[in-house]
């Protein structure tokens, strides 16, 4: 394809997806190759707009409880997990966990985000008397926690299936299942960052079968580390594929690899340019996702503003409490009155919502301060 017909050939596609139909990962690859932003956001706030033509946009308060740093993962990306056996490894005690959980629903939040590192010894009784602490102090938080790699781990130490260990956490009180452990659903990628950790078919697998139980969760991608544009299209349509086939993913959420303190601090860290661009050919590309997340946590609040012009509809978390990115070096914090003048001055109501994306309230207080 010669230069001279590229631009329009980009723009008939931009067309086509504005008009709601469905992009091919062909053509989805040839946007993410572009370098024509301003179209590219232009396309994706009208699809935004017209999947959300409401006068709002949303965001919500939560926290990130790391309930352990020891994982076997041996993740490259990573620079907060500690190998079983480091001094510095831990594992929650109650009182901690309990006074960031109220700490929480001080600050108007109604949910927090549990992960943590694949522990070796962590049995499935464990994680099933975590929740049922949490659920009967306070029955008002979600649990939306265990990403697909660490319900992998749990069924592996287990000898249960994958199955059976989700409909046990479920009775015991998860809520929902954040889409974390994605990184980049291409096997070659994966065995190139994350070796340990669950495939691809096995990552997609976990979020099939909770949401056949009814359970619904988010989608991720950490993209900007060793990937090609292809890979990303791959994952986007993979995502997209199992989107068709069960509805379950609530949200779409990505963000640029941090590599400060890894094992692959030597690459290039991507900026603003290719977060906003892969987040507007995201929100072409995967029409049956209803909702995106911008990611101010690791670009910056204003960038997170502007990515409510680039095909979000959703500011995220406050984020209470964020350690794994800020292990990395990355470290953006913000307020509550901050996230909603930032959504205000791009011409939106800013209103709260829940992990399933149901309004629960006007802002609380501008002066919900975010804490670590």
């Amino acid at each position: 394809m010669s230069q001279a017909k590229r631009p329009s050939t980009i723009a008939a596609v931009l067309d086509r997806a504005v008009a709601g139909e469905r992009l091919s990962p062909e053509q989805a690859l040839g946007l993410l190759e572009s370098n024509d932003l301003a179209a590219l956001a232009q396309a994706a706030d009208a699809v935004t707009r017209r999947l959300h033509p409401e006068p709002y946009r949303t965001y919500n308060i939560d926290r990130n409880v790391n309930y352990t740093n020891v994982c076997v993962g041996g993740c490259r990306f990573c620079a907060f997990s500690r190998k079983p056996g480091d001094p510095d490894g831990y594992v929650i005690d109650r009182d901690e966990l309990y006074r960031k959980i109220e700490e929480t629903i001080r600050l108007g939040g109604d949910q927090i985000l549990l992960q943590g590192g694949m522990h070796p010894e962590l049995t499935l009784d464990w994680y099933e008397e975590l929740l049922r602490d949490v659920r009967r102090r306070y029955p008002q938080i979600n649990v939306h926690g265990f990403s697909p790699p660490e319900i992998h781990h749990i069924s592996r130490l287990s000898g249960l299936s994958v199955t059976a260990v989700l409909e046990r956490l479920r009775a015991a009180g998860l809520g929902s299942l954040p889409g974390g452990g994605a990184e980049i659903l291409v096997d070659r990628v994966r065995r190139a960052i994350s070796p340990a950790k669950v495939s691809a078919d096995g990552w997609l697998d976990v979020c099939r079968r909770w949401h056949a139980l009814g359970g619904r969760g988010s989608a991720t991608m950490m993209f900007g580390h060793v990937e090609t544009l292809a890979d990303r299209i791959e994952h986007l349509t993979r995502l997209r594929q199992l989107q068709e086939e069960t509805g379950g993913f609530t949200a779409f959420i990505s963000w640029t690899f941090q590599p400060g303190h890894t094992d692959l601090a030597g690459l290039r860290k991507s900026g603003p340019f290719d977060y906003l661009k892969t987040l507007a050919v995201s929100r072409l590309f995967l029409d049956n996702f209803p909702n995106l997340q911008a990611s101010w946590v690791t670009q910056g609040l204003k960038i997170g503003q502007m990515a409510l012009r680039f095909g979000a509809n959703d500011m995220g978390s406050l984020m209470i409490e964020e350690n794994v990115v800020a292990a990395a070096g990355t470290s953006f914090r913000t307020s509550e009155a901050e996230i909603c003048r930032a959504i205000r001055e791009v011409g939106y109501e800013p209103r709260r919502r829940n992990v399933f994306y149901q309004l629960v309230a006007p802002p609380t207080s501008d002066r919900a301060e975010a804490v670590s």
